[in-house]
């Protein structure tokens, strides 16, 4: 193997273990996600799971990152799931 990508591989870089997402180096926000959303996951609609994904992501990595811009990410993120989601509630209380 290239000795070039092989340390992109193995190393923590921008791609595969950005900083942002570090977390205290014990937990990254990938592994925190997964554990979430792991027991529901099967009973949300894709939408619905992936703004609530994208909020978190945005949540987790607002200080380290982009700061405000993250935060009114994540807010959007969130408006766009409790429409998502309360849109299927009342497709489903309906009937």
């Amino acid at each position: 193997m290239d000795q070039s990508v092989d340390k992109e591989i193995h190393e923590p870089s921008r791609v595969s273990h950005p900083i942002h997402y570090a977390g205290d180096g014990k937990v990254e926000c990938m592994d925190a996600l997964r554990s979430m959303m792991a027991p529901i996951k099967d009973n949300l609609s894709g939408t619905v799971a992936y703004w609530w994904g994208c909020a978190f992501k945005y949540l987790w990595r607002w200080y380290l990152k982009n700061g405000l811009e993250d935060l009114l990410k994540a807010r959007q993120c969130l408006d766009y799931l409790i429409e998502d989601y309360t849109s299927k509630a009342d497709h489903e209380s309906r009937g």
